[in-house]
């Protein structure tokens, strides 16, 4: 059991990216036994870096597709549906993938015990132009708790800048640059 544990805990810090996260509150040790998590994501209130909001990220980015016909909305539409569609289905088969035996899952169960919920605070979506690139970051706060209770917190993390993971040569389209850095 305690090397489950030391599992889970390098497995966090791989998918944030272990180069730097702070505990908030509780211990790694009330961990100790759980093997399936309701996973949930939370973007409310996201920064996008250079911004002091996501809604001036995207208030900017539409203005300048704005003589591109439908562009402007095409890229809002995107943004928020890559959520869905790309950085939560990597986040979850990167993390149970490194637990191939299935010693501990997430997934969307809200029958689990435990939900583990990621909180996005804030996004670098990186670029990939011919001249050279940039990973995409992701800062996020990681927080355990019961299910049907809340407000009983076992464990929260925070994971600052994590640094994506390289997409392939081509990653031109930000979405699957973010997916990299849920899965980092």
């Amino acid at each position: 059991m305690k090397n489950t544990l030391l599992l889970l805990l390098l497995t966090l810090s791989t998918v944030a990216s272990a180069q730097r996260f702070d505990l908030l509150s509780g211990k790694l040790q009330n961990l100790k036994g759980i093997s399936e998590y309701n996973v949930t994501f939370d973007y409310t209130n996201q920064k996008v870096q250079g911004f002091d909001s996501e809604e001036a990220f995207l208030k900017e980015k539409m203005e300048k597709r704005k003589d591109k016909g439908d562009a402007p909305e095409k890229f809002k539409k995107e943004w928020c549906e890559d959520r869905a569609a790309k950085y939560e289905p990597a986040f979850i088969t990167y993390f149970n993938k490194c637990f191939e035996k299935g010693e501990i899952k997430v997934g969307r169960n809200t029958e689990a015990k435990y939900t583990m919920d990621i909180k996005t605070t804030w996004i670098y979506p990186g670029y990939n132009l011919v001249a050279g690139s940039e990973p995409a970051k992701v800062s996020a706060i990681v927080t355990v708790y019961e299910t049907k209770n809340p407000s009983n917190v076992l464990l929260s993390l925070k994971f600052d800048k994590s640094i994506g993971l390289p997409q392939g040569q081509f990653d031109f389209n930000q979405g699957e640059r973010i997916a990299g850095a849920m899965k980092s």
